[in-house]
């Protein structure tokens, strides 16, 4: 998954259609995947608009996705081109580039309002996904995703690689937290082994949303289980800090050339403990035994 958002040129009040286009395939070709006797190209594509440029465009959004789509396999086409001097190369020396393909063997486009507000008028947020799959070394089918935010001149960059296959179901929770937010009072079971807790939003998905001031990051914190000793541990991903009983826990990621990376500090969570949210939102951890 790939996320870009770009602010209009200066004296702009909107962006043309076609930049639309030519976002997704600067996109497509920033985010190839290279295997050995092929180059995998993201296959699925959410275009995300401000609500008001979505209401601008959407008598044509049909037309739009079609000319995506076209001009996609266009663009496939052409990292495929070889010229004359290229097949003679290849014809005789056995080697060459492999061919892009698309991931998924077509290609997936959609044109969205942006639900979370993440997106200014005149910006586009791409959310790109490539299905990697099976027989790669990963293991079993997994969706890679990138994301990449561009504010001015500020870029921030994430990248996750999530199992698809559905993991088997459990019998009982492991352990529960309870909560009040805006929304009121939840209680959420803990039946896997990593948990992530925060507002979320549109390139944000969290298992725990709490419905709350920006005070609490997107993706704030995530509690994690080790499922060899069933140990459970707290890991910060906020901006604003999380603490375990009152006490502050060391911050779980770094920053640096506006990318963010976990650096693998966490905090032992004992059976029971008090979560705090920068300082706005609490939550009971219980462990089940």
């Amino acid at each position: 998954m790939v996320l870009n958002q770009t602010d209009l040129p200066v004296g702009k009040s909107r962006r043309p259609a076609r930049d639309l286009i030519a976002e997704v395939l600067k996109n497509m070709r920033a985010n190839l995947e290279p295997l050995r006797y092929s180059t995998l190209a993201p296959s699925r594509y959410l275009i995300y608009l401000h609500p008001n440029e979505y209401a601008r465009l959407e008598t044509i959004i049909p037309l739009l996705r079609e000319q995506t789509i076209r001009a996609l396999s266009e663009e496939l086409a052409a990292l495929n081109k070889r010229s004359s001097v290229q097949r003679y190369a290849e014809r005789f020396l056995g080697s060459g580039a492999p061919p892009v393909e698309s991931a998924a063997g077509e290609w997936q486009v959609e044109f969205l309002p942006d639900p979370d507000g993440d997106v200014e008028e005149g910006a586009i947020l791409i959310d790109s996904q490539l299905r990697l799959p099976p027989t790669l070394e990963l293991g079993g089918e997994k969706t890679r995703r990138i994301t990449t935010l561009h504010v001015g001149t500020s870029v921030t960059t994430r990248a996750h690689i999530i199992a698809d296959a559905p993991t088997a179901p459990v019998t009982r929770a492991f352990a529960k937290v309870t909560y009040e937010d805006e929304a009121g009072q939840h209680t959420f079971d803990i039946t896997k082994d990593s948990v992530t807790i925060g507002r979320g939003g549109t390139t944000y998905p969290v298992d725990v949303k709490i419905l709350s001031s920006a005070d609490v990051s997107r993706e704030h914190a995530r509690i994690r289980r080790d499922a060899q000793t069933g140990r459970f541990f707290l890991i910060d991903l906020s901006s604003l800090g999380t603490t375990l009983n009152g006490r502050h826990v060391p911050r779980g990621v770094d920053e640096a050339d506006g990318a963010k990376k976990e650096n693998g500090a966490e905090t032992p969570l004992p059976d029971q403990a008090r979560i705090g949210l920068a300082d706005t939102v609490y939550l009971q951890f219980e462990a089940v035994k």
